[in-house]
């Protein structure tokens, strides 16, 4: 089952890398995005120009308004739902709790839990068998900072991506009957732009000497693991969580 996928976030890092991916699988992509509209725009022309199906949509995960825009317009312009990528997510800036400013705390919930939550919400609406969807699969993404707790660096981060593990859990248990998959991708340390948005532009390279590998991952290599656990190779698998870590 290939059909359309919605992948939040998806115009840098690990959503970029896994909307082209996906478009080499035969998806039909909608790559959301909040305010870097350009980015977005590259990473549809890069489908478009092999010969893929690709839209670029602006969207705040946390607006349940926009996502039900996000989702009735991508539907309408690619055909039926039948994946979602929870990419979406923030970090908020490098730091002890006792420092952290209110409002970025909320503003990290508000994007990586109640955001995955409102898209997952909306997706089961239109891909469950029970309300004739063809049934799809959703892939949340969490990270290994909900296992270390991330002390004196984020642990509200760590804390909200715990919940996406919990979350995941549950809801596969929920809809497993509707024809919907749920599991988790939990990567480790990662090059992409998060660090330097969290203050810490070089942190992959220091963190990433330190995990068994030896070396931080690649965006590509996170894709990877989200695509097999949207693809039909993965048929029985559902409320896991695969950690992409380098052993850590």
């Amino acid at each position: 089952m290939t059909g359309t996928m919605i992948i939040t976030g998806g115009g840098r890092g690990i959503g970029a890398a896994t909307a082209l991916l996906a478009s080499k699988k035969g998806y039909s992509v909608c790559v959301n995005y909040t305010n870097d509209r350009a980015r977005a725009d590259q990473v549809v022309e890069t489908i478009r120009n092999s010969g893929g199906k690709a839209i670029a949509m602006q969207a705040d995960v946390s607006d349940e308004r926009a996502i039900k825009t996000l989702f009735e317009t991508a539907i309408a312009v690619l055909g039926p739902l039948t994946a979602l990528v929870n990419n979406a997510g923030i970090t908020g800036k490098l730091g002890r709790l006792a420092d952290a400013d209110t409002e970025n705390l909320r503003r990290v919930l508000e994007v990586n839990v109640i955001g995955t939550m409102l898209c997952s919400r909306e997706a089961i609406h239109h891909m469950s068998t029970a309300s004739g969807g063809r049934g799809g699969a959703i892939v949340n993404i969490s990270s290994r900072a909900a296992q270390h707790g991330s002390p004196n660096e984020y642990v509200h981060y760590a804390a909200s991506k715990a919940a996406v593990e919990t979350f995941t859990v549950g809801l596969a248990r929920e809809v497993a009957s509707d024809g919907i998959r749920v599991n988790c991708v939990s990567p480790g340390v990662i090059e992409t732009e998060i660090h330097a948005s969290s203050g810490d532009a070089q942190r992959a390279q220091r963190i990433g000497s330190q995990v068994p590998m030896q070396r931080p991952g690649r965006a590509d290599e996170v894709a990877a693991a989200i695509l097999w656990l949207l693809s039909e190779e993965a048929s029985y698998c559902t409320g896991s969580i695969l950690a992409v870590g380098g052993g850590r």
